[in-house]
């Protein structure tokens, strides 16, 4: 029968709130001070700071660049001699989904053809063909065999033939090629729209200067890039990242008030750079060839190209006035209230020093024998109408 007791007592239960009030100046002011914390926290942050009266809408938009600029080096792709570098040699390839890379240095290897005697630092020494079987290949070699014991670039050793591409590559660097690079100028022009309320901007102002170069400080809003101001952000010497090579990322945040005029609604230019130096893998650079024929005999230039490679990207939201946002904030706000009255529950009721008169006055248990009680001495009060006094009685 006890635990029957025990789960009738259960359902059979019903707790309903108790007002009690306190007159104590530490439980009233912690009260008011946490509501008025939540307050500031609705009104300060949600609603001014996070802009709770808006809602938002993110940016799509569209990436387009263009690089220019031109340099005189002492050799170019097409020979071994002094001239002209523009955009159509160091801008490889010409166009990119969201990037664009510029050419700062290269190692040109000029008049490669595909057959020639294997490196002598290989060790595939031989002294007649039969030393040198065709189609095959040793570890240390560049190639693969002809068939044929030739002279080596040393006299007196013979080497085996081999096809690969010949001369081989001597990447040794010292300084950029492209010293003009530092000047290189690179404009980016980026379309947005904000979907939700039809709002389309363009980071090119109409009064904005055609010769105007961003800086951090003075011209932040102008879309073209010196490439030695943006090495200069990272305090880097363009020197340096032009030897090896670099990948950087042009971020372009609008965050924009749509509730104020448009033309508030300018871009953030954010850099980042993306590569790590390190002995495995230092810059950023590829190779590619052009290829041409000789008579008969197919040739080819190898460029390994370092350069500068810029990831565009686009960020951002925009954000307009609408009730529903305001309603729905200060509603979850007002519920945030009844935490004051918790926490200033149980500051009361297990902290204070009065707490366990504070746990008497607000728990009460009421039975249903104190109720038979009540009724039995229940007071009956009546009004004399000749002298109109009350009396009690009790049956």
């Amino acid at each position: 029968m006890g635990y029957c007791d025990f789960i009738l007592s259960l359902i059979f239960e019903y707790d309903t709130p108790k007002i009690v009030h306190i007159h104590s100046k530490k439980v009233g002011v912690i009260n008011r001070l946490l509501q008025l914390i939540i307050i500031g926290y609705i009104v300060g942050y949600v609603i001014i700071y996070n802009k709770g009266y808006q809602e938002f809408d993110y940016v799509v938009g569209s990436i387009s660049t263009k690089v220019k600029g031109i340099s005189l080096t002492n050799r170019t792709i097409l020979s071994d001699k002094p001239g002209i570098w523009d955009v159509a040699d160091y801008v490889v390839p010409p166009q990119e989904n969201g990037a664009v890379f510029v050419m700062t240095n290269a190692v040109i290897t000029y008049n490669q053809t595909q057959r020639c005697p294997q490196d002598v630092a290989s060790g595939d020494f031989c002294t007649s063909d039969a030393d040198c079987p065709a189609e095959t290949k040793i570890p240390s070699g560049d190639g693969f065999r002809t068939g044929l014991c030739v002279n080596s670039s040393q006299n007196g050793t013979k080497v085996c033939e081999i096809y690969a591409w010949c001369p081989f590559e001597n990447d040794t660097l010292s300084e950029p090629l492209l010293k003009s690079a530092a000047n290189f100028t690179i404009f980016i022009k980026n379309n947005v729209h904000f979907p939700k309320f039809n709002v389309s901007r363009v980071n090119v102002d109409s009064n904005m200067s055609k010769n105007c170069t961003y800086d951090p400080h003075t011209l932040k809003s102008c879309p073209i890039f010196r490439m030695s101001t943006i090495t200069d952000i990272f305090g880097t010497p363009f020197k340096n990242v032009a030897l090896q090579g670099a990948s950087i990322q042009v971020n372009i945040v609008w965050n924009c008030n749509l509730d104020h005029s448009l033309d508030e609604c300018l871009p953030e230019y954010r850099f980042t750079r993306l590569d790590r130096s390190n002995v495995v893998s230092e810059g950023f650079n590829f190779r590619f060839a052009k290829y041409f024929q000789s008579g008969d005999q197919p040739m080819r230039t190898l460029v390994k190209a370092y350069g500068i490679q810029f990831l565009v990207t686009i960020q951002g939201r925009g954000g307009k006035f609408s009730i529903v946002p305001l309603m729905l904030n200060l509603g979850s706000g007002l519920a945030l209230l009844s935490l004051a009255s918790v926490v200033a529950d149980i500051i009361m009721l297990y902290v204070l020093k009065s707490k366990n008169f504070y746990r008497e006055q607000k728990y009460q248990n009421v039975d249903d024998n104190v109720y038979s009680s009540m009724k039995e001495d229940t007071p009956i009060t009546t009004y004399n109408s000749n002298k109109d006094q009350r009396s009690a009685s009790y049956h």
